[in-house]
């Protein structure tokens, strides 16, 4: 069994956008980094905390804390997006 499955999972960080949430999760899967991803979004309020706690929440074992802020930290900064030369099209 994989010892992953059996570490507690705690709260890393709170997840902003939609898009912050599946950029992170498809860089987590690919790395095959085990995680949690959570959203606030409450039918009952249609979303409306969502706009004061963040989109959601990511969680994973405290073992991958500081790598996944470090992935979170890229996305955030755009540091994943290759530049495109408009004159190579």
């Amino acid at each position: 069994m994989d010892k992953n499955l059996n570490q507690e999972f705690v709260k890393i960080s709170v997840i902003d956008t939609i898009i912050e949430a599946q950029l992170i999760e498809s860089v987590l899967q690919e790395q095959n980094i085990p995680h949690r991803i959570q959203s606030f979004y409450d039918t009952a309020y249609d979303g409306l905390f969502q706009f004061q706690k963040g989109w959601g929440a990511i969680w994973a074992p405290k073992t991958y804390k500081k790598i996944i802020l470090e992935i979170l930290d890229n996305v955030r900064s755009r540091k994943w997006i290759i530049p495109v030369n408009p004159n190579d099209q």
